[in-house]
């Protein structure tokens, strides 16, 4: 924030538990334990010279902050503004807020904003409403053409005709370009970020300083480094689940034959980086998309034919993760289980 802050840049965060954080990790205000009201808040006295830095935990209203959160982007362009879910799944009462203004705004009446919408999701047994965000949802109003491979189309042209971008991060340097090409870009587009949970305290998620210095940038792809000749099966994936797959990549002892490369940033999708990605492997090369979510969830339906058209007619890309639900996620404890251990033998499987 400070980067934004000192470079005149102010910024307005606003949701149900923004200022702790829902899950404990943020700590944007302190309470003096002896004096009942006093409060500091130590992003806004960073350096004389910062823009104003404002923290409000809301009430408990999804439509009513977000819809004003959005008035005061349009309002306010050169601001950094972000609402945040309690839970990526309470969006859902916010549905009209983003159905009839923030996904389609600018398509209706040329209004643009930069309105940054956080959700927390992830699958980590908590149950249907503290789970999933609804990425289907969003991902079903990009105006992206799933049959075409956008040739020769360059990624800024992709941002300036989208409606909005839809992002999956799983590296704090990510999100930290993330956020701060929200104010650099020539024009405002809305950005939706399906935040961490657990990752917010995984030993593996964690950058370098250098990962967010000068000549450093955004990560639409992140793909794996080294030697490819013995891969045998490239996974693609988007979100927390890369950790996951990874650390019973590593148990099997398969980091040679299975490839992991995280989608981070899903519309505008990144045609040209999975492209290339995809011509790293041999044509013998198995494709799979591997998800945490439920079939009919998650972002398999958007991704399939953008892959498949960059795979031809010789090679089709196949699915890996949960069985389709009406329900966002189970409640049950061993359930879960056991869907997460399938979902481990679709990946491991050879």
């Amino acid at each position: 924030f400070f980067s934004v802050l000192s470079s005149g840049i102010n910024a307005e965060y606003g949701g149900q538990d923004v200022e702790r954080g829902t899950f404990s990790h943020r700590h944007h205000v302190l309470h003096d334990q002896e004096v009942d009201g006093k409060i500091y808040n130590p992003l806004q006295n960073l350096a004389p010279t910062q823009q104003k830095y404002t923290v409000s935990n809301s009430s408990l209203s999804e439509f009513g902050v977000l819809g004003f959160e959005l008035g005061f982007s349009q309002h306010n362009p050169n601001s950094l503004v972000i609402w945040e879910a309690q839970f990526g799944d309470f969006f859902n009462t916010a549905q009209p807020i983003v159905d009839q203004f923030i996904s389609s705004g600018q398509d209706k009446w040329y209004r643009q904003s930069a309105i940054t919408m956080l959700l927390p999701h992830g699958f980590e047994g908590m149950g249907p409403e503290h789970s999933s965000a609804r990425m289907e949802r969003f991902l079903q109003m990009c105006d992206d053409n799933e049959d075409s491979t956008y040739e020769g189309v360059l990624m800024d042209s992709q941002l300036w005709d989208c409606n909005w971008q839809i992002m999956n991060l799983t590296t704090p340097a990510n999100i930290f370009h993330a956020l701060r090409r929200q104010m650099y870009m020539k024009m405002r587009k809305p950005l939706v970020v399906f935040t961490p949970k657990s990752l917010l305290r995984h030993p593996l998620a964690r950058s370098s300083f250098s990962e967010m210095a000068t000549g450093t940038s955004f990560k639409p792809v992140i793909p794996e480094d080294g030697d490819v000749s013995a891969t045998k099966k490239l996974v693609l994936c988007t979100g927390k689940v890369y950790y996951d797959l990874f650390d019973e990549r590593e148990k099997a002892g398969l980091a040679e034959e299975i490839a992991i490369t995280r989608v981070e940033q899903l519309h505008p999708f990144p045609h040209q980086l999975i492209k290339e990605e995809i011509a790293r492997y041999g044509p013998d090369v198995e494709v799979v998309w591997a998800q945490e979510e439920h079939r009919n969830a998650g972002a398999w339906s958007f991704v399939k034919p953008r892959i498949q058209n960059h795979l031809g007619e010789a090679r089709n890309i196949s699915y890996i993760g949960r069985s389709p639900a009406a329900s966002a996620a189970t409640g049950n404890k061993k359930l879960h289980k056991s869907e997460y251990n399938g979902l481990v033998q679709g990946f491991l499987k050879l």
